[in-house]
C-alpha cells in the first residue's frame, strides 16, 4: 500500500493522550485506519516498557540480591542523563531490527514510535540528536499539545497503582511529574517551520494535535479529530 505513512512519531507530555490515541488507532479496522488516517497495521516502538524494565531490574537488584542499582537512585531517578538518550537510541536500534527481519514491513504497516522529553533530561531537542536517519527518512511526527495542569489532572486520572507497568494506566508522582515534565521544549524546536521539522538534516512533516479541551477522553470527539490530524499531515506527507 502506498497510501499509508510509513513510520508516525508520536510526542506529547505524559498523559497528554498518546496512549488514547494509539488504543483507538489499534481498535478500528484495517480498512477504516486506512482510508481515513492513512496507517497500515501498527508496531508500536515506545521507550516505556524499555524504562520500566529498568525500574524492575534494579528493584530486583536492590531488594532480592542487596546490590547497587544499577539504573537509577532510590527516589527513583535515572543516575544520568545520558539514559534518557540511550532510551532513543534503544527506539533506532529496534526499528533498525524491524527492517533487518521484515525488509517489506511498510506494505501495509504503520511503525508508530512513542515518547516523551521534558528539558529537565535534555528536551526533543537533544533525544532528537539520537533518531537514526534510518527511522527519519520516511516518517511524519504528530505532538499532541497540552499544558502542565492538563497532563497533571490526567496524570492523577488515568493512574493505577496495580498496574504501574501498563501502558494506559501508569503515572507518575506529582512532584516527579512536575520535576521532569513541566517545562518542555517543543514550541522552540518547532518554531522554524509550521509545517516540517529538520532532524539530523532530514526534513520531518509535523502537525499539532491541540488536546484541549479533552478529545482523548471521549472517542466520539477523538475519532473526528484525529481525521482532521492525520489528513492535515498526510497533505504534507504526500508532497515530499
Amino acid at each position: 500500500m502506498s497510501d499509508i505513512f510509513k513510520k508516525i512519531i508520536l510526542l506529547g507530555r505524559p498523559a497528554s493522550g498518546k496512549s488514547e490515541v494509539i488504543n483507538y488507532l489499534k481498535n478500528a479496522s484495517d480498512e477504516e485506519r486506512a482510508r481515513k488516517f492513512h496507517i497500515g497495521k501498527l508496531k508500536e516502538i515506545d521507550d516505556f516498557p524499555m524504562l520500566w524494565t529498568w525500574f524492575e531490574e534494579d528493584a530486583i537488584l536492590a531488594k532480592k540480591f542487596g546490590k547497587p542499582r544499577i539504573h537509577t537512585d532510590d527516589e527513583g531517578y535515572f543516575k544520568h542523563e545520558y539514559l534518557w538518550h540511550l532510551l532513543i537510541e534503544r527506539i533506532s536500534l529496534e526499528y533498525s531490527k524491524l527492517m533487518r527481519d521484515l525488509p517489506e514491513f511498510h506494505k501495509g504497516n504503520t511503525a508508530l514510535i512513542e515518547f516523551s522529553r521534558g528539558t529537565e533530561h535534555g528536551g526533543y531537542k537533544e533525544a532528537f540528536r539520537h533518531l537514526s536517519k534510518e527511522l527519519l527518512e520516511g516518517a511524519a511526527l504528530v505532538y499532541i499539545n497540552v499544558t502542565f495542569e492538563e497532563s497533571l489532572r490526567k496524570n492523577r486520572k488515568r493512574f493505577n497503582p496495580n498496574k504501574p507497568d501498563s501502558i494506559l494506566e501508569h503515572g507518575l508522582p506529582d512532584d516527579k511529574l512536575e520535576k521532569m515534565y513541566k517545562l518542555v521544549d517543543w514550541e522552540e524546536i518547532s518554531s522554524a517551520s509550521p509545517t516540517h521539522i529538520d532532524i539530523n538534516g532530514v526534513p520531518v512533516p509535523y502537525v499539532v494535535f491541540e488536546n484541549m479541551p479533552s478529545k482523548t477522553d471521549d472517542p466520539e470527539l477523538l475519532g473526528p479529530a484525529l481525521d482532521d490530524v492525520f489528513q492535515k499531515l498526510w497533505s504534507l506527507y504526500s508532497n515530499i
